[in-house]
């Protein structure tokens, strides 16, 4: 019997390491690695924090772009290696932005997700800990961002948090990788 988690989390504060920690945690799997990236470059910043992460992870890692049809990248890339998505908080930006309805896509996504054959490292972002935001629409965001977090910690193996560049594992209770 396998004893490596199949769908892992991870989630954290901006600045907090979920990154690294997400990489460290796709590497205890053999094989192949792929990285399913849902950002966007908007602008000179994000190109170049786009080019830091690829950077760090090296070329040992395939990069799958896809902003929207997570579910779809999952589905295409199983078998291939592991699959780490960074990130969930982007991917529902984007759909938001597109008029999607995260309320259907978080379903397929955790449909796919169960489905998955190959291990999956999931990144996002923990947005609940701070004050409520003073327009509907960040309010709306914030709402969709933590039902999604729900959902993908209740379809996850094990679930990371990391504060301060810490790894904090809360499910299954265990130690540090």
């Amino acid at each position: 019997m396998n004893s490596q988690p199949r769908i892992t989390l991870v989630t954290g504060g901006a600045r907090s390491g979920k990154s690294a920690l997400a990489e460290t945690l796709a590497a205890r799997h053999p094989g192949p690695r792929l990285y399913i990236a849902t950002a966007q470059a908007w602008d000179d910043e994000m190109t170049q924090r786009i080019g830091l992460h690829r950077d760090r992870r090296g070329a040992a890692w395939q990069t799958v772009e896809e902003p929207l049809d997570l579910a779809g990248a999952l589905r295409r890339t199983d078998g291939q290696g592991v699959r780490l998505v960074d990130c969930l908080t982007l991917w529902l930006s984007n759909l938001m932005a597109a008029g999607d309805k995260p309320a259907q896509q978080v379903p397929a996504l955790c449909e796919a997700l169960g489905a998955q054959q190959s291990p999956v490292v999931l990144v996002t972002n923990e947005l609940g800990l701070g004050i409520v935001p003073e327009n509907a629409l960040a309010r709306r965001f914030r709402d969709e961002h933590g039902w999604m977090n729900q959902a993908a910690a209740a379809a996850a193996d094990e679930v990371w948090m990391a504060v301060s560049g810490l790894p904090l594992c809360l499910k299954p209770q265990r130690g540090i990788p």
